[in-house]
């Protein structure tokens, strides 16, 4: 699995159209880096987010673009995403049962859900629920406007840059170091 270019073969591959996939998994984790996987943190969120966001992702200097819409209720994550004429190019639903995934494509190079849902959850939970599920000697930390999750050798695996909005932070940029892709987030709605 080459998540390097996942990400942007993703963009690129939705928007062909296809027949529908449905999956589930239970116990949803994700890759941090090569080797290291990590259970994801519980899609439990004490401050609710509903965002419609343009994400672009940058991949050995290619760029896609997606809208997705982003729904977390406290019980559960959705992440839906649209091509950019505005057609459904897939849903995914994270709540206690597990990860559920409806796409509209059934392709093995796409990236899985959780690593999608990784990034969202690196960027908005909190950083206790996450400590928690990281592997020994990682760490994840706040400095000024930007969240740095690095290695038991101290080195950077990803950041995520924020902004302040109408008093809240939102990210704007995840640049993951090791699977070497950014990906650039613009809400196109005001944060709720």
């Amino acid at each position: 699995m080459r998540i390097k270019t996942g990400i942007i073969a993703a963009f690129l591959i939705l928007l062909l159209g296809g027949c529908t996939l449905n999956q589930d998994q239970s116990q949803p984790q994700a890759w941090l880096k090569r080797g290291t996987k990590v259970t994801l943190p519980a899609p439990s969120l004490k401050t609710p987010l509903h965002h419609q966001q343009l994400l672009t992702a940058t991949v050995d200097g290619k760029q896609q673009s997606l809208l997705v819409m982003l729904d977390a209720d406290g019980e559960k994550i959705t992440l839906a995403a649209l091509s950019p004429v505005g057609i459904r190019l897939f849903k995914v639903t994270y709540d206690a049962g597990g990860i559920h995934t409806e796409q509209s494509l059934a392709l093995p190079q796409l990236p899985p859900a959780e690593q999608v849902l990784a990034d969202i959850m690196l960027s908005y939970w909190p950083i206790s629920d996450w400590q928690a599920q990281l592997p020994e000697g990682w760490q994840l930390t706040d400095q000024d406007n930007k969240r740095i999750l690095t290695d038991a050798k101290s080195q950077t695996i990803s950041e995520i840059h924020y902004q302040n909005s109408q008093g809240q932070r939102e990210p704007v940029a995840i640049i993951q170091h090791h699977f070497g892709y950014q990906i650039t987030i613009q809400n196109v709605d005001a944060p709720s």
